[in-house]
């Protein structure tokens, strides 16, 4: 993959690969990418030659069972986007298919044992790679190059490498970790609002007044949280709110340093110690803007100030894209590492 291509320059990006892939190619052309989030799955069709020809969404999320991500659930919503995108492009069978899934480098078992089997009945699907979202998030924004990447929305999760090994920071989940990430800054920000309720210190008083546009009277909060499914996606979604007080209230300033130092530490984690690595920030929270990024950018230059930060070039389909046409070219040089990014051939 090339330094500068964009997402949309898919032929080119695997083209100029460095070659002598350990992983293999395939002869057929036809690639089909997927990535499978929170929000449903994106998928596009196309070849090694042309790019990507289609794209299809579904805003139904894979579920996720005692087994881990549900291959069944995941094939019954991805063959009639497939069939629909094969007949409004004419794209060839893919022969190569590369899933990115939120949640594989942990709950991924299934998928393993199970999908590049039925991608094979399915489609026809000869290559499979499999990989955790962190990592096509990485080539979306970075390509084969060796830096890091800090992936944030309702989650957080940092991903670095040196091209010889994959290194992972955080991504635990909003019980355990994700710092920095949109619940983690939700749900401080609500802490501050009851403690502004309560008269404790370290209240936020137009936090508590946010607070309670948005979710009512502050005693029937937990009630409203706790029983929920999506209580991390709920928490999330009271970040914004927090960055639209920063400019006018200390506390709500102060949530948004903090998140940005953890988003650093993760950084700092995962990006290679020597020459000049890439660091890339992508993902929704962002979205939230300088209350965020201007104390980010601050804690990145302190702790990695041999890193260039650059844009992201592209996002988690993006990558999957790359990653499906390099495997189909033999060009692909990302380390393997089966919870992270695994292939498989079908003979």
């Amino acid at each position: 993959m090339t330094a500068d291509a964009g997402p949309g320059d898919d032929t080119a990006t695997a083209s100029s690969t460095a070659t002598g892939s350990p992983y293999g190619s395939d002869s057929r052309s036809g690639i089909l990418a997927v990535d499978s989030g929170g929000s449903g799955l994106r998928v596009a069709l196309g070849t090694a030659e042309r790019g990507v020809l289609g794209r299809r969404s579904s805003e139904v999320p894979v579920r996720t069972g005692a087994r881990g991500i549900d291959p069944g659930h995941l094939m019954a919503h991805l063959a009639p986007l497939v069939r629909a995108l094969t007949e409004e492009t004419g794209a060839p069978t893919p022969a190569t298919a590369v899933v990115g899934a939120a949640g594989f480098s942990t709950l991924g078992d299934a998928l393993r044992a199970e999908l590049p089997g039925a991608l094979a009945r399915e489609f026809g699907v000869r290559t499979t790679a499999l990989a955790a979202d962190a990592v096509t998030a990485y080539v979306g924004a970075l390509g084969a190059r060796p830096g890091a990447v800090v992936a944030a929305g309702t989650g957080l999760i940092a991903i670095g490498t040196d091209l010889t090994a994959w290194r992972r920071a955080d991504g635990w989940g909003h019980l355990l970790g994700d710092c920095g990430g949109g619940a983690w800054i939700g749900r401080a920000g609500l802490e501050a609002a009851l403690r502004a309720y309560d008269g404790r210190p370290g209240g936020s008083a137009p936090l508590l007044a946010r607070a309670e546009e948005r979710f009512g009277p502050m005693p029937g909060l937990p009630g409203l949280l706790y029983p929920r499914a999506d209580r991390p996606a709920v928490l999330a979604s009271f970040a914004p709110h927090v960055a639209g007080c920063a400019q006018d209230d200390p506390v709500a300033a102060g949530i948004l340093r903090a998140a940005a130092g953890h988003l650093a530490e993760s950084a700092a984690a995962v990006c290679p110690r020597g020459g000049e690595p890439r660091i890339a920030l992508t993902g929704g929270l962002f979205r939230i803007g300088d209350p965020l990024l201007v104390p980010l950018e601050g804690e990145l230059a302190r702790r990695l100030p041999h890193a260039r930060r650059v844009p992201a070039d592209g996002d988690p389909l993006d990558g999957a894209v790359r990653i499906a046409i390099a495997l189909a070219t033999g060009t692909l040089t990302l380390p393997g590492e089966d919870t992270l990014l695994s292939v498989v051939h079908q003979t």
